[in-house]
């Protein structure tokens, strides 16, 4: 049986959220997931956030020996960017440690988020 795959305009229209975090301690991929998925469940509930169709794309450290910050992009149906913006400066703590999450902008492909708003070589 073969698959047919739904034409584009069919499909649902994607956005791509860069944030921006620091932390007391560092934060792997894992964790930075639980947390914005954990935010947005307690703020939309499970139904809200399954519409959001949240898809964590990647997560960058930077390297800096005093702060433990990071920054990321995360992928959302387009209808949900303003739930998802109300989500992510909700997240306080983390293990009993201070975090603090802040959104950086609004993109419609991968490759613009990086280019605006990721510097890969200048995480300031």
């Amino acid at each position: 049986m073969k698959l047919k795959i739904l034409p584009a305009n069919l499909r649902e229209k994607k956005r791509y959220l860069v944030f921006q975090g620091i932390s007391e301690i560092p934060l792997e991929r894992n964790d930075i997931i639980s947390l914005i998925l954990g935010a947005a469940n307690e703020l939309h509930g499970s139904c809200g956030t399954s519409r959001m169709g949240l898809w964590i794309i990647e997560v960058w450290n930077c390297p800096d020996s005093e702060l433990n910050r990071f920054r990321g992009i995360v992928r959302c149906n387009r209808g949900e960017v303003k739930a998802l913006r109300a989500a992510i400066p909700t997240i306080t703590r983390f293990k009993g440690m201070k975090v603090s999450f802040q959104t950086l902008g609004i993109s419609g492909t991968i490759k613009s988020a990086i280019t605006k708003f990721i510097k890969l070589k200048n995480l300031d």
